[in-house]
């Protein structure tokens, strides 16, 4: 079975160091790698539309459980506080820290909602050979707000907020929390299931926009559905050209890219002093005040006997940050350099910052968490602190500094007129079952 509608030995350009090469036919679960760099270029999934549905109408039922009981209760002397997964974000955005609210609700509940709605609107016309108009454009946004949807992290962050709360209270877990750990497993499958590649290929493109291409020639790719065509096929709406298969704005490389990514990196480690050295919650218990910084917390951790949560915290929140600067601040210098200095493993240093960013979010949802569950007047009360904003602002802007970084600028340096015309050769993609 073929996860890909397309003939054999199909040209594709790879998203990550832009060879353009052919893909044969897959087996059954395999895998194509482009031959070049690496990085994955396609990837069988049998029976993908059916599986990833059904997980699709099963996440949205847990969706609705999730966000429509309690969460978690806390209770101490006495006195106790019930949640729901809506009620840190209120209760921050009264505080006044709507920044780090939005930035929650944004994560935890929107992201994760829209994309299981926008995947059920694709997947139910597609499972009934319909292609209405709206659905290349609705299936573009399943895939911008994929690294978005952060509820495995948030579940991290209910763990540690359990552990620093177990001295003082009881936890009481609610439906919702049962709800959102299994929609978490739910979403995940749904997302390893679904074949962006299949869903692509069933959309007309209306005639061959690429006939006779040859590897040297000059070609457009759609860093959205992957589509390459040649200038001449191009949709243009005003000076805008568009992929003539999904609608996206196509460029040869990603805008600004240099200069974008530069801004957010520096506007990143501007923040991630205060991030560091401003308290991110004040804890009051028993009349007693206690103001915790992202280190004073992980030494908590440590000093209760937790050291493998400790070192988990320590790894998301302090050290993931700063290493994920420092590689991009590499890639940078080394791309405005023209270094062609083991550019396959400076493309998986790339890699690297795509995939750890997310988890640094830990330390901003412990914050929503105990604001939400500790608030007993002068018995027991949290409030969130100016470093914790400065601190989402640097997770938020490291991930959009990933964003912007286009990894094939590493391979520039290799291309024809540097080197010959044999790195366009077109050879084939590796693969493995």
């Amino acid at each position: 079975m073929r996860s890909l509608e397309t003939p054999p030995d199909s040209l594709s350009d790879c998203r990550e160091c832009g060879l353009l090469q052919r893909h044969p036919p897959l087996p059954r679960g395999g895998v194509s790698e482009c031959a070049r760099c690496g990085g994955l270029l396609h990837r069988d999934r049998p029976d993908s539309l059916n599986r990833t549905l059904a997980l699709t109408v099963a996440g949205m039922l847990l969706f609705v459980i999730a966000n429509s009981f309690p969460f978690l209760s806390f209770e101490m002397q006495g006195q106790s506080t019930r949640t729901t997964l809506l009620t840190g974000v209120v209760d921050l955005y009264q505080g006044g820290d709507w920044p780090i609210a939005l930035v929650v609700l944004f994560t935890s509940i929107l992201a994760p909602g829209l994309q299981l709605a926008l995947l059920l609107l694709v997947l139910v016309p597609l499972s009934l050979d319909l292609m209405p108009s709206w659905l290349p454009r609705l299936f573009r946004w399943v895939r911008t707000l994929a690294p978005w949807g952060m509820m495995d992290v948030f579940m991290l962050g209910i763990l540690v907020s359990v552990v620093k709360l177990s001295d003082m209270a009881t936890i009481i877990p609610g439906a919702s929390l049962f709800a959102f750990g299994v929609l978490i497993l739910v979403l995940a499958a749904a997302q390893a299931a679904l074949d962006p590649d299949l869903v692509w290929a069933r959309l007309p493109t209306g005639a061959d926009l690429a006939p006779g291409l040859r590897p040297s020639d000059d070609r457009v790719t759609c860093d959205v559905c992957a589509l390459v065509v040649r200038p001449s096929a191009v949709v243009r709406e005003g000076s805008h050209p568009h992929c003539p298969r999904c609608g996206d704005l196509l460029h040869r490389r990603k805008p600004m890219s240099i200069q974008r990514t530069w801004a957010l990196v520096v506007a990143a480690i501007i923040c991630y002093v205060p991030a560091n050295l401003l308290p991110i919650m004040t804890v009051t218990s028993l009349g007693r005040t206690q103001s915790d910084t992202i280190y004073s917390g992980v030494v908590f951790l440590l000093t209760h006997g937790m050291w493998p949560l400790a070192v988990v915290v320590f790894v998301a929140s302090i050290f993931v940050p700063l290493l994920k600067l420092l590689i991009l601040v590499f890639l940078l210098v080394s791309v405005q350099a023209r270094s062609a200095w083991r550019p396959r493993d400076r493309t998986r240093l790339y890699r690297v910052t795509e995939a750890i960013g997310r988890w640094s979010m830990v330390d901003v949802y412990v914050v929503t968490i105990l604001v939400a569950l500790v608030k007993l007047g002068n018995l027991a009360s949290v409030q969130a602190e100016a470093g914790a904003v400065f601190f989402c602002a640097v997770v938020i802007m490291t991930m959009l500094a990933a964003m912007s970084f286009d990894p094939r600028l590493i391979w520039d340096v290799l291309e024809p007129e540097y080197v010959g015309d044999s790195e366009r050769s077109g050879r084939p993609a590796s693969q493995a079952s």
